[in-house]
């Protein structure tokens, strides 16, 4: 597998996929309308919470962190609509999972794809923990890959050759339970990004964010991006060979905390 994978489509009218519906609201939208990448995230976050308080499992299992995030943005979700959102396992092992979440629009026309890799975490130890053997049994009823493994998509990119560098402030509300940046934050890192550089918000678009290590309250956090033009994109899977990838490292100082990805599908 590389950063061109093929999500796993959702197993339509299987019992063990997670829906539910909530409005698309005001915090969650950009000035045209669109349900930004940082609030999807959330709503990812979210959904994941009740989908484990569902299984019985919120008790047990409390902790998690992502350790990748990949979000296929195919047609935007717009404001006033309502959003369906379906959630399942694409892959397990003994300590972490692939979890699939796929948000539609009511009204037909916004699409969102997203698959994360969670590692359930210790509370004690804050290292990664097994998972009970009937959650993971729940877990596979959706996927026949039990041996999910860790592998890296991305590496950090150089300050020597950077396109560009800049700087990203933590903010006290950016912290969460595990006195990290929380994970949604990173991508608002993306939506500045896009922001500042709307040629390159072509839809659909395939945005990954890997996380090396957590950023602190207090922490210079700087965005060193780096633009790699066709052909020299095949590093980052066959299938990218003919496009522009563009990748975003988040440093604090020559640590890096995580890398980003950005391509037009």
């Amino acid at each position: 597998m590389s950063l061109d994978k093929t999500m796993m489509p959702v197993p339509d009218g299987h019992p063990d996929v997670f829906d539910r519906e909530w409005p698309l609201r005001v915090a969650d939208i950009d000035r045209e309308g669109r349900l930004r990448f940082d609030a999807a995230t959330r709503h990812i976050q979210d959904i994941g919470q009740d989908h484990l308080r569902e299984l019985g499992f919120e008790e047990t299992h409390p902790l998690w962190i992502v350790r990748r995030t990949m979000i296929d943005l195919i047609r935007p979700v717009e404001f006033q609509d309502m959003l369906r959102m379906r959630r399942w396992c694409s892959g397990t092992s003994n300590r972490w999972c692939e979890m699939r979440v796929r948000i539609d629009g009511k009204r037909g026309r916004g699409l969102v794809e997203s698959e994360a890799f969670w590692i359930n975490i210790n509370r004690e130890t804050q290292g990664p923990a097994r998972i009970a053997d009937d959650f993971i049994e729940g877990l596979r009823r959706t996927t026949n890959v039990d041996r999910l493994r860790w592998k890296a998509y991305l590496t950090a990119g150089d300050r020597e050759d950077a396109t560009e560098i800049h700087e990203f402030p933590v903010r006290v509300t950016d912290i969460d339970l595990f006195d990290h940046m929380n994970n949604s934050v990173y991508w608002s890192v993306i939506e500045d990004y896009l922001a500042a550089h709307p040629e390159i918000m072509k839809v659909p678009l395939r945005v990954t964010i890997e996380h090396d290590a957590p950023v602190a309250l207090g922490d210079k956090l700087e965005i060193i991006s780096h633009i790699h033009p066709p052909g020299s994109t095949d590093q980052f899977g066959p299938g990218l060979a003919d496009r522009t990838v563009t990748t975003l490292t988040y440093a604090v100082g020559n640590e890096t905390k995580a890398v980003a990805s950005i391509f037009e599908l």
